[in-house]
């Protein structure tokens, strides 16, 4: 194998190396935002419960009647 071709194969190599660092910084990001996105859907997922029952429980179906 000749000196040259062993110089390129080392760079492409080391170019390779650093793209897979670099990705593995993009996944590593990816990940963090998906986690609090999935919890600000959590959050929002509870307080429209919060907000559903609160409004089940004033609605005009569980109002006495007005002969009570």
């Amino acid at each position: 194998m000749s000196e040259e071709r062993l110089i390129e194969i080392e760079s492409k190599i080391s170019y390779q190396e650093d793209t897979l660092q670099e990705l593995n910084k993009v996944i590593y990001q990816q990940q963090k935002q998906i986690d609090r996105l999935e919890a600000i859907c959590a959050s929002l997922v509870n307080h429209v419960r919060d907000i559903s029952d609160a409004m089940a429980e004033n609605s005009v179906a569980n109002e006495k009647p007005p002969h009570y």
